[in-house]
């Protein structure tokens, strides 16, 4: 039976990631490895404050179910035993791992899933002033672009950066940082840079009045949704959910979050924390369920793990099987 093992690393990131609620510039992910005979499984997690989670806590809770690894606990289990969160996460990813590694067959196969193919996933830019977000999206080469935005002046950071890039895609994230007193302007203003998606414009929980009003451009959950029993109270407020494992509590919980919301009508964006190659891998999976895939994490760090997916300018390519699944 499997033996744990958790580390925390820390990444640098390259520069500064800056959102609504502050800036960072490094990431601290849980590293939690299953050892079983030849073989180990492992998984990554990013524990988040604004969920409640800490670094400590996170690495707690992974050992505390250390010895019902042993025994024998199964990803099944895990959901039963664990809630959903950064934690769960990490043993789920590693569950998938450790299991395709001795059925000698990859992960989308166990799942029932199509193979994975390169996908063309979104860019990050960090919340800035609009000239220099604007520069950023000038000299960052990719496609689909990410924008940080939930601060006053958003506006004018649309408008400069619609006019540095004229035919690059654009998604917004507010990160909660919009009120119903200028929820109209800003979505407005996404809609007149051609904005496809706007990320969670005001707080989880405080979120109904996206019911109420005109969306002129599609709104995608992100903090309003973990898992699926937080489904049912985005229906009528949404267009899409933002599935993020860390949010779940791993590859098992986010697939059947996203069946359910394509299912409700909700269209998909799969996510993911500023975290490793190893984060990203299995989130690729989700990639033929979403409309918008977002798994730039490494990109934005100053150095990843060895070995790391592939990136090619907006591409990113499928793990080989020495990274994850």
């Amino acid at each position: 039976m499997p033996v744990l093992e958790t580390t925390i690393e820390r990444f640098p990131i390259r520069g500064r990631f800056t959102i609504a609620r502050g800036s960072k510039t490094e990431a601290v992910v849980v590293l939690a490895e299953l050892r079983d005979g030849d073989f180990t499984g492992r998984g990554e997690c990013v524990p988040y404050a604004r969920y409640g989670e800490s670094t400590e806590g996170v690495v707690a809770a992974i050992e505390a179910v250390g010895g019902a690894l042993a025994a024998g606990l199964d990803r099944r289990a895990l959901q039963r035993l664990m809630p959903p969160g950064a934690a769960r996460n990490a043993l789920d990813c590693a569950l998938w791992d450790l299991e395709a590694k001795h059925a000698g067959r990859p992960v989308h196969a166990l799942a029932g899933l199509p193979g994975p193919a390169p996908v063309v996933t979104a860019y990050t830019l960090s919340l800035d002033a609009p000239e220099a977000m604007a520069e950023a999206a000038r000299s960052c080469g990719h496609s689909l672009l990410k924008l940080k935005l939930g601060s006053a002046g958003d506006p004018a950071r649309l408008s400069a950066i619609r006019a540095a890039v004229p035919t690059a895609r654009l998604i917004v994230d507010a990160n909660e940082g919009w009120t119903p007193g200028d929820l109209a302007e800003n979505l407005a203003a996404c809609a007149d840079a051609g904005v496809e998606l706007v990320e969670q414009p005001l707080p989880a929980g405080a979120d109904a009045l996206l019911g109420e009003i005109e969306r002129p451009v599609p709104v995608c959950a992100d903090e309003s949704v973990h898992g699926r029993d937080t489904l049912p109270q985005l229906i009528g407020r949404y267009d899409a959910i933002n599935v993020k494992l860390d949010k779940t509590g791993g590859l098992t919980e986010a697939l059947a979050l996203a069946r359910e919301a394509r299912a409700a009508g909700l269209d998909i964006m799969v996510g993911c924390m500023v975290a490793t190659s190893l984060a990203m891998a299995p989130a690729l999976l989700l990639a033929p369920l979403a409309r918008f895939v977002d798994l730039d994490g490494p990109l934005l760090l100053a150095r990843d793990r060895t070995p790391a997916l592939r990136y090619e300018g907006s591409l990113v390519y499928p793990p080989e099987p020495a990274l994850w699944g």
